[in-house]
């Protein structure tokens, strides 16, 4: 057995109160105080990862460097520890039920009769405990996903239980996320949603060590102490999380409620120094100070759903926070983007962003906006498919290529300037077709993104696509202007564009937003941020003149 301890976090009464926030938030106090820590998500659907998700079912799909497609509170995870998490820490019951049945397959049970338990807990245990027994973390905080009481989420509380019973003693603690609502008709909170989870949570043999208790209006030391006896807490271990105007105000929130002091307390674990949060704190402060601030529009077509694109929106605020501007994003859908009412849309940008996707939806529609962006000098930053729509763009009107498309929207375009990799064509199983993780790219010396990048010549970035630059059109491309300025050596891809005519236009086949966090802004952010404001001057100069 492993020194490890083992926090859980459940969720009670609604999904979407923001156990994830609420995970890292208290994970970043602990690694501010010196703990190593770690955070998993277990999601009780059967999908096997979030790969194959709508964005508008599940927010975006998240992708670790090992090539993980995962769900989007791990970008949570890494945003707010500056930690990379991998497959290891995202597990769901597909997944769960894939591995077991595998195992069946093979004869490994030995003719027994494979059960939900202890087969399927077993397996939940085994993976809960991967990141324990690695020897890497003091601490690994585990987000069970879904609501207590959910069918689906039954197998995993089950698990949590007897791993409970299995570690003993101040080794593992749950802590029970729940909602404490208002009823402005009688101008009162009430605590009845909230016993009601905790009891469901006792009837699988689980009691809370922590109720985090949502809610809109400061909790008084009555309700506290109500909570406290029905719920069988200490009063201590009754923690408020308020609504906050920004998502980074949580761990100190947390930390002025004194979550971090209780749990290692419970686990018996010294309160080392006081949280070192000196950079955190900076980060706030610039992010809620701005000196200037710019309008960046966001070409995309799931912007009804703020979480379809949140890597993207969580970049804005740090390349914001360290540039001390505040970035209106303006979300345009692409799809409606017309002749029309083009240019009242796109009046009053500073910045142009054409977003990733999957799809012939709406593509006519980043196909203008880059247009846009490049005839009047505007900065741009296109993120995968933003990045080939970009390609398209140049090939039908610098190049002349009028029906330049890519294979995935045009099967029988004559001019494919974006197409599939030969090895790529026969495989036609969804998830198996992608480059999926991190990937190296080589930097052209003296491009602007060689620039953007701090000088560095070589870099990693994670990707998830399935379509890629045709090299069939790469000179002709670099010869009327666009360069190929970052390239994987390996496989002679090209990852980024960029056009030497303009003063800042990149278009990358990657994402940069995965693995943009607060300690570390991603530096494309950062640059597109800089170059936004710097045209926004130029812009109000001029128009002085």
């Amino acid at each position: 057995m492993s020194d490890t301890k083992y926090i859980f976090v459940t969720g009670g009464v609604t999904s979407s109160l923001g156990k994830g926030i609420i995970a890292a938030s208290l994970a970043k106090l602990l690694q501010a105080r010196g703990y190593k820590t770690t955070i998993q998500k277990l999601d009780p659907y059967i999908n096997v990862d979030p790969g194959t998700l709508n964005p508008y079912e599940h927010g975006e799909c998240y992708v670790t460097d090992d090539g993980a497609e995962t769900d989007l509170d791990l970008g949570h995870y890494e945003r707010f520890l500056n930690v990379k998490t991998s497959q290891a820490n995202n597990v769901t019951t597909g997944r769960i039920y894939q591995s077991v049945i595998e195992k069946e397959r093979r004869g490994e049970f030995l003719g027994k009769t494979v059960q939900v338990v202890p087969h399927i807990t077993n397996e939940i245990k085994e993976r809960v405990q991967i990141l324990g027994n690695s020897g890497e973390y003091d601490i690994v905080i585990t987000e069970i996903g879904g609501t207590v009481g959910d069918i689906e989420s039954l197998p995993y509380i089950e698990a949590v239980r007897q791993l409970l019973w299995e570690l003993g003693d101040n080794n593992g603690i749950v802590i029970h996320l729940t909602l404490v609502p208002y009823l402005s008709a009688a101008g009162e909170l009430k605590t009845k949603p909230t016993q009601h989870s905790v009891k469901t949570l006792m009837e699988s043999g689980i009691k809370a060590d922590i109720l985090v208790c949502r809610t809109e209006h400061q909790l008084t030391s009555e309700i506290k102490e109500k909570l406290a006896l029905f719920c069988n807490v200490k009063k201590e271990a009754v923690i408020q999380s308020i609504d906050a105007s920004t998502i980074y105000d949580v761990p100190i929130m947390m930390q002025n409620e004194g979550l971090d002091t209780v749990a290692l307390r419970k686990l018996a674990l010294p309160d080392k120094s006081e949280p070192d949060l000196e950079q955190w704190n900076e980060f706030l402060d610039r992010h809620k100070n701005p000196k200037s601030e710019v309008t960046i529009g966001l070409i995309g077509k799931y912007v009804e759903l703020q979480d379809s694109y949140k890597s993207i929106l969580e970049s804005f605020i740090h390349a914001g926070a360290i540039n001390e501007v505040k970035v209106n994003i303006r979300s345009i859908h692409s799809e409606y983007l017309t002749d029309a009412n083009f240019e009242e849309k796109m009046k009053g940008l500073e910045g142009v962003l054409v977003a990733p996707g999957f799809g012939e939806r709406g593509i006519e529609g980043k196909i203008k906006a880059v247009r846009y962006a490049r005839e009047n000098n505007i900065p741009f930053l296109g993120i995968c498919l933003g990045m080939q729509m970009a390609v398209i763009e140049f090939a039908r009107n610098v190049l002349g290529y009028k029906d330049a498309n890519s294979t995935e929207m045009e099967g029988d375009t004559n001019y494919p300037v974006i197409s599939l990799m030969e090895a790529q064509k026969s495989v036609t199983n969804k998830g198996g077709t992608m480059r999926l993780g991190a990937w190296d790219c080589e930097l052209m010396e003296n491009s602007l993104v060689n620039k953007v990048y701090h000088g560095k010549t070589a870099i990693s970035e994670r990707h998830r696509h399935r379509y890629e630059f045709n090299n069939a059109y790469k000179k002709v491309m670099e010869a009327a202007g666009l360069l190929a300025s970052g390239i994987n050596k390996e496989t002679g891809l090209v990852e980024i564009v960029e056009l030497s005519s303009h003063p800042w236009f990149i278009g990358v086949q990657y994402h940069p937003e995965y693995k943009s966090t607060v300690a570390s802004p991603h530096p494309l952010f950062v640059g597109f941020v800089r170059a936004a404001l710097l045209y926004k001057r130029q812009q109000t100069s001029a128009s002085l003149a």
